[in-house]
């Protein structure tokens, strides 16, 4: 399954399944087929996005600084980051919260 995320004041962002999921969940909206993120609800959906950035960026140093501590190889792991998957819906949250339009799924 696709996550497509349409909104009128933004381009079309379309995300895997899981992916999509995982971005859902960080901002508080239940991974379901279909639904909305209101104007109101954008901002709270940035920080908690930006947030979780932080925190997955800051795991990933610190798996690496402790593999590297013991002489071993960091094992491998997703090659993109949600920093990387996230940065695109950020932008479309921001878009969106600005011209005070809402973004839809699977309608």
């Amino acid at each position: 399954m696709l996550y497509k995320f349409k909104s009128k004041a933004a381009g079309d962002l379309i995300m895997l399944e899981p992916n999509g999921r995982q971005v859902l969940k960080i901002i508080g909206k239940d991974p379901a087929p279909q639904g909305i993120i209101l104007p109101e609800e954008m901002p709270g959906a940035i920080l908690a996005l930006e947030a979780a950035i932080v925190r997955d960026d800051a795991e990933r140093e610190a798996a690496a600084a402790e593999a590297k501590a013991r002489g071993r190889q960091l094992p491998e792991t997703e090659t993109v980051s949600l920093h990387q998957r996230a940065v695109p819906f950020i932008d479309m949250l921001k878009r969106c919260g600005k011209a005070k339009k809402e973004i839809v799924w699977g309608v």
